[in-house]
């Protein structure tokens, strides 16, 4: 069977020439035809989604359901609720039974998207219906069947989780009878400036403007780029260029002002290159944390010179709600010293020009990591005003990992 790459890429807008993505696709159509269970792999913002369509489209479930679930945004407390329904009664809101995901698209595809971050004991009635098509609803005894064909998706290396036990052995074996490894953007070599023109003709249409052009230089600047975000970082950065320039032939050093520093490298603190290995959304998070230390220090003694300088009620007031922040200033600056007091100026109702002082004890003990930890999240939390996608999205982290977050510190809504 002679696979037609061109008109299938045509079909979903898939861009490149690229050996490696040529080959995912031909992967892809050539076990469309089959039952058989597929995982595809890739970093995020390589395109993974695209490879459940096709396997899709060319299969014989074409006319069935085709339902894409993301993983990693529904609570664990739901998922498995979601994936495989419940009944009326089985727990706290449950006031009617409720079909799942597996029972809707009985007949035709689900795409389970980032399934590295199921919970394992969802990862066993995963592996139940892989293996014979059977599941129960959340608190039902009765054994239901579904006719489905499971395609997963991952940017995680599954062999360490495997070894690190968030993920099941037996379910990876089972998930990737046929793998579908899709290459990142630095790989790929010219597909990059491929798409780069085509998001620029897509932005010139859409804003009403000339198409951007690459000009001297900003294609070796394209191309020597990591590009750590992969087409979907490549597609914001062309937008970014799109409006904001007013020159519509780009150079490389223009190009380089939209990409984040040192030019070059994917994450300045955490990525060293396209051979490191990926840390873990944790491991991500806590780097962040660790890097910011040096900041905070600085912002504590400029709240303290503030202070020094003509006791500013703002400086004060930041003091005073945040003791422990203070906790580990040198001695001699008077500041954070365990068991002493920090004179707290505000203003009066009668009078914002006269102050009151008012002394705050602060706490024994220093900041730990995971008092930085909450910090940030309630902090970015604050500043989204409560949107967990975007939160999540901005920390680097999961909504899964988000809400476990939420709820091991007590953060309110």
């Amino acid at each position: 069977m002679r696979v037609d790459l061109d008109s299938i890429k045509a079909r979903f807008g898939i861009i490149g020439t690229n050996a490696a993505l040529l080959r995912a696709i031909e992967v892809a159509y050539q076990v469309a035809p089959t039952d058989l269970s597929v995982l595809v792999m890739g970093e995020s913002g390589s395109g993974k989604e695209f490879f459940p369509q096709i396997v899709h489209q060319y299969g014989a479930r074409k006319h069935g359901q085709y339902i894409a679930v993301n993983c990693g945004a529904i609570p664990e407390g739901t998922i498995d609720s979601e994936l495989f329904g419940h009944v009326k009664g089985s727990f706290t809101g449950a006031v009617d039974n409720r079909k799942g995901y597996f029972e809707v698209a009985d007949g035709g595809t689900i795409f389970l998207d980032e399934v590295a971050e199921l919970p394992l004991p969802t990862q066993a009635r995963l592996l139940r219906v892989l293996e014979s098509g059977e599941f129960l609803k959340v608190g039902s005894s009765a054994v239901q069947r579904t006719d489905i064909r499971v395609i997963a998706a991952t940017n995680v290396h599954l062999e360490e989780a495997i070894a690190q036990g968030r993920f099941r052995e037996d379910l990876y074996y089972r998930l990737s009878t046929v793998p579908i490894n899709v290459p990142p953007l630095r790989e790929r070599g010219d597909d990059a400036v491929l798409l780069f023109k085509h998001f620029a003709i897509d932005f010139s249409e859409k804003y009403r403007m000339p198409a951007i052009r690459l000009g001297s230089g900003a294609q070796e600047a394209l191309l020597a780029y990591s590009w750590p975000g992969n087409i979907r970082q490549l597609k914001n950065v062309t937008e970014q260029i799109s409006i904001v320039e007013q020159e519509r032939e780009i150079t490389g050093e223009t190009l380089q002002r939209y990409l984040p520093r040192p030019y070059g490298n994917a994450l300045p603190a955490l990525y060293h290159g396209a051979d490191s290995e990926l840390k873990s959304e944790r491991d991500l998070l806590y780097s962040v944390l660790y890097e910011m230390r040096t900041d905070m220090n600085e912002l504590k003694h400029l709240v303290y010179d503030l202070m020094q300088g003509g006791a500013s009620p703002e400086a004060a007031r930041y003091v005073a709600a945040n003791p422990r922040l203070f906790s580990d200033m040198d001695a001699h600056r008077g500041l954070g010293v365990p068991g002493t007091s920090i004179p707290v100026v505000q203003p009066t109702a009668a009078s914002s020009k006269v102050p009151v002082v008012e002394p705050v004890v602060v706490q024994e003990g220093g900041g730990s990591l995971a008092d930085l930890e909450e910090g940030v999240i309630r902090r970015t939390l604050e500043k989204n005003r409560g949107h967990r996608r975007v939160t999540a999205k901005e920390l680097g982290i999961s909504e899964r990992t988000l809400y476990r977050k939420i709820r091991e510190y007590g953060i309110k809504a």
